[in-house]
């Protein structure tokens, strides 16, 4: 099996950075996978003492079979970063997996997001495989599909990335013209549609919601695995749109995640599971404190922790 070059995005965090790579490199077919790192540049003088100690970290890196540094000269900012990253080596390696600086990965990742990448490499209705699964209390098959497309450890095809679709006004409009903002806020249990509204609107830079809508659009599906193999460690106040919570933590899967081809559509127990969750986030007391948090997770440009479970960083 070929395995697809791992896309890391960097800033200025460098514990952060380390730790990435240090559970990276326990994976199995780490040795055998090529590493692209995207190291932006300092935001402001106050940034460029932190920015540099990750590049200087970055150098000593081994474990790898390859690893390329690509270090900006200018700050892209992370959605940016990785909209460009993406592109560039997608196209260029035909698929990719996809991590930023904070999130921890099991040893078993590399090996299900590589397989999973190659059983549905010409699945055209799959548009990309997720390491992360949500803290949900319901049982849930050992993989299954939802509609749309996810950002915390993932990887796609150069053939489903060309649906990304960076102009938010586009993907707002299809979606309110064909009537389907309720099943997109997974039945009006989380403000996706307000995300991209924001983000239109220049409140937020998110990429996620916007590849989230893309897939969405498209009637495209992500691949879960009923086991979380990623772990969110920006919870730590350290992050650019990170609370201190830890209600959303989970407990990485201990053994691999079997990856055999399964019906591709959308698995409604597992909707309706995500949904709950998202419902309860309305909740006052600490479930708001939660919402709170993935607003500015999801919403502000650090894109990352839940799209549905969705967002970003």
């Amino acid at each position: 099996m070929k395995t697809a070059p791992i896309l890391l995005f960097t800033y200025n965090r460098p514990r952060h950075t380390k730790n990435t790579i240090e559970a990276l490199k326990r994976n199995k077919l780490a040795d055998e996978s090529e590493l692209i790192i995207f190291s932006d540049a300092s935001r402001n003088e106050k940034m460029e003492e932190s920015v540099q100690k990750v590049r200087d970290y970055l150098r000593t890196i081994v474990g790898f079979k390859k690893i390329q540094i690509i270090e900006r000269e200018k700050n892209y900012g992370l959605g940016n970063n990785i909209i460009d990253g993406v592109n560039c080596v997608v196209n260029q390696y035909g698929k990719v997996i996809v991590l930023e600086d904070d999130l921890l990965t099991a040893p078993y990742f590399l090996e299900f997001m590589n397989k999973s990448l190659s059983v549905y490499e010409n699945s055209d209705d799959v548009i990309s495989v997720h390491g992360f699964s949500y803290p949900v209390k319901q049982k849930l098959p050992e993989t299954f599909f939802i509609r749309g497309a996810d950002c915390l450890g993932w990887g796609t095809w150069k053939r489903a990335w060309k649906f990304f679709e960076p102009d938010g006004s586009k993907l707002l409009r299809k979606l309110m013209e064909t009537k389907q903002t309720y099943h997109f806020d997974f039945n009006d249990s989380y403000p996706f549609t307000q995300m991209l509204k924001d983000q239109i609107a220049g409140k937020n830079n998110s990429w996620a919601v916007r590849w989230y809508a893309s897939a969405f659009l498209e009637n495209k599906y992500t691949l879960y695995p009923n086991k979380s193999l990623v772990y969110h460690a920006g919870n730590d106040g350290t992050g650019t749109n990170s609370g201190f919570d830890s209600v959303l933590n989970v407990q990485m899967s201990k053994s691999p995640i079997k990856v055999h081809p399964i019906s591709i559509e959308e698995n409604k127990s597992a909707f309706e599971a995500f949904a709950a969750f998202y419902r309860k986030l309305h909740r006052p007391g600490l479930f708001y404190k939660v919402k709170s948090k993935l607003k500015k997770i999801f919403w502000n440009g650090y894109n990352r922790l839940i799209q549905l479970f969705r967002n970003s960083k």
